[in-house]
């Protein structure tokens, strides 16, 4: 019986790796605390725009207004990353985003919440995320070192999508409970872990290389690898896509919950909790990989399948059908996304990761709130259903594309791996003869001659 029981614990012990470092477990534990608050605030912000204004085009609008400022302004805040102290940054950004959550908090607290409040707060918030992000997703590397960076990765989108199973439960019956208001006020005292995780970092403080350039040539530097490596942006182009057409089905769950399905805030809880619990089985997964073999598939595939749980879900009236489809749909969601993550920082330089995450921020995030103003005035003319439907093919369509391009990226992929592992600017020395997006190492690339 001991070697099944050993078996067990190395695999566990590999998949937590990154937990062995002191600053990544305060970190960690830290961010688990406030993600919990800060998805909780996601769903009752929703659900006070919905109870308002009763508007399908208003609830895209608030995703807009949310996230816009990270499509226009994380280049700038990666730039800022690769050139500034990232834990200070982290710091004062995470104390302005408790500050934002306070002030939503007392104005439903006393009554007095409009409409324009909360969209005002919203931008504001998106302008703090906007430095937050790109610089969290390089800081990861300050925390865990190069060897264990991409379990790291895998777990940070655990942690992320472990809140995002709790939170919105919880605010679903908090909401019924006791209102809005008090939600926001959880949340903005969950900064509270955040922040004494933060303080208690100990991190070797950053001086970045002289620049010889101005901050617009640093921003355009960063782009100009992203769009030359095609690889890269093969992988930016595909998230791009399925986060301006797929993930807009977030801000129209309030309709979903309400008039499709017959329930409540309760029920809108259910559902964005049943997206984060098969987004953490997918993380956790990706975070049981040693390497990063044959990730291209998987994000091939991943975003098919999450394309495809979209058209499902959007047929669906039966509650407990659709919980269902959301748990595949956000492992699929968040194999693709945490996967593209990982072979992004496979291939960029340690100088250029700020900026290189940056594009992925504006992928990611940034492309969201366009897909959400768009998605909410497509469900005010043919509905919620049908506006979900068709984004839902759209991200099977550019699988398929992505699927039919990756021969070529893969072999470029590789060569760029092995080039940065003989340069010394490779992220992790586990993939020694592994590159991402190859499924097979003799598939006739070679190795660039020095």
């Amino acid at each position: 019986m001991s070697a099944p029981v050993d078996a067990t614990g190395r695999r566990l012990a590999l998949m937590f790796r990154a937990l062995k470092h002191r600053n990544y477990r305060l970190y960690a534990a830290g961010q688990l605390i406030s993600l919990v608050g800060t998805w909780m605030q996601t769903v009752a912000q929703s659900w006070l725009i919905y109870r308002l204004t009763d508007s399908a085009a208003l609830l895209g609008l608030i995703g807009f207004a949310s996230q816009i400022p990270v499509f226009l302004l994380a280049p700038i805040g990666g730039a800022f990353a690769d050139q500034h102290n990232r834990h200070r940054i982290l710091i004062f950004a995470q104390a302005l985003a408790m500050l934002l959550a306070a002030t939503l908090a007392v104005l439903t607290l006393s009554g007095m919440v409009q409409v324009w409040h909360v969209f005002v707060l919203a931008s504001l918030l998106g302008l703090v995320n906007a430095f937050d992000i790109p610089t969290r997703q390089s800081f990861l590397v300050d925390l865990v070192g190069k060897q264990d960076l991409f379990n790291a990765i895998s777990l940070n989108s655990s942690i992320v999508n472990g809140a995002r199973l709790i939170g919105p439960a919880l605010a679903g019956v908090l909401v019924v409970a006791v209102g809005e208001g008090w939600v926001f006020a959880i949340n903005a005292i969950s900064f509270v872990a955040v922040l004494a995780g933060l303080l208690m970092i100990r991190v070797s403080i950053q001086r970045p290389a002289p620049q010889s350039m101005s901050k617009l040539q640093s921003i355009i530097e960063g782009f100009r690898y992203a769009w030359q490596t095609r690889p890269v942006r093969g992988l930016l182009l595909l998230l791009g896509l399925v986060s301006l057409m797929g993930m807009p089905y977030a801000v129209l769950m309030p309709i979903f919950a309400d008039r499709i399905l017959h329930g409540g805030a309760d029920a809108l809880g259910l559902l964005m909790g049943a997206s984060g619990l098969g987004a953490l089985i997918g993380a956790l997964t990706l975070a049981a990989r040693s390497g990063i073999y044959g990730l291209g598939r998987w994000v091939a595939c991943a975003a098919g399948g999450f394309g495809l749980g979209l058209v499902l879900f959007s047929l669906s009236s039966h509650f407990w059908l659709s919980v269902g489809i959301m748990v595949v749909t956000g492992f699929a969601m968040m194999i693709e996304m945490s996967a593209s993550n990982t072979l992004i920082q496979s291939m960029v330089p340690d100088h250029l990761r700020g900026r290189v995450m940056a594009v992925y921020s504006m992928m990611f995030m940034g492309m969201a709130p366009l897909g959400a103003l768009l998605a909410g005035m497509l469900a005010e003319r043919i509905g919620a259903p049908l506006t979900v439907r068709i984004g839902g093919a759209v991200c099977v369509i550019g699988a398929v594309g992505f699927a039919l391009a990756l021969p070529k990226l893969r072999r470029e992929g590789r060569q760029i791996i092995v080039a940065l592992q003989m340069t010394g600017g490779s992220p992790a020395n586990e993939m020694t003869g592994e590159a991402g997006i190859l499924p097979h190492a003799d598939d006739g690339a070679k190795t660039p001659k020095r």
